[in-house]
């Protein structure tokens, strides 16, 4: 495939991007964008700072994160003038080991609630539109992703959950963030593909899925993308 036809290809689904933040940046909507830092992360962030610079953006900072990983959200943040909030989980690292241990490596998927799901879901709450990164490719888990869906959390409430990247490939969105000149995470140049928590990622074992390198192959999810069970 030449380059002309990466370009044209790549163009194309800006132009969709920029169309579905226009619709969900709406002056009578209220909209958060949630920002691992990770590549497709960031360039949905560019675009939609395109049409509203001060849009909430949300960032689990769930303690675990690689050193590297909060000094490029401290100089991003800075750069793009972002309206960031770091979303904090009720105990500190110390005061969760404390009382639990390594909960990462003993119940890794409470750990995920108590330091991912349960901040986030609390933040989201007060929005009605909830801007995301995932990409379809990224994860067998994400093979069925919409673009757009109504999302319930805890309690009940109802968020219009937007994917605008959901048929995006990574090569689209690395040649996307070359284009617009946005700098990468370092981490990839390490050979990381899905970065989330330090004691939790690691370089994929699997070249062909991204996401073999979390969780030491114990799952695949953290739990924020995944819905509430109704009420019994």
């Amino acid at each position: 495939m030449t380059t002309a036809t990466i370009t044209e290809e790549v163009s194309a689904k800006l132009d969709a991007v920029r169309a579905t933040l226009a619709y969900a940046l709406q002056g009578q909507h209220q909209a958060c964008l949630t920002n691992s830092f990770q590549a497709e992360d960031m360039l949905l962030t560019r675009l939609a700072q395109e049409l509203d610079p001060n849009i909430p953006i949300l960032f689990l900072d769930t303690g675990y994160h690689f050193a590297e990983t909060y000094a490029y959200r401290d100089k991003m943040a800075a750069e793009w003038k972002m309206n960031l909030t770091n979303l904090l989980p009720e105990k500190t690292v110390a005061e969760q080991e404390a009382q639990f241990g390594l909960l990462y490596q003993s119940a890794p998927d409470q750990c995920c609630k108590l330091r991912k799901v349960e901040p986030l879901f609390k933040a989201v709450a007060g929005y009605e539109i909830w801007l995301t990164g995932l990409r379809r490719e990224q994860a067998k888990s994400r093979a069925a992703l919409e673009e757009s869906a109504m999302f319930t959390l805890p309690g009940g409430k109802q968020v219009l959950k937007l994917a605008p990247l959901t048929e995006w490939t990574t090569r689209d969105v690395w040649y996307a963030c070359e284009q617009l000149g946005i700098e990468r995470l370092p981490l990839y140049d390490q050979g990381y593909a899905s970065i989330g928590c330090e004691p939790c990622t690691s370089i994929p074992t699997d070249p062909n899925d991204p996401r073999s390198g979390r969780w030491a192959g114990r799952k695949v999810e953290c739990g924020i993308h995944i819905e509430a069970a109704p009420a019994q």
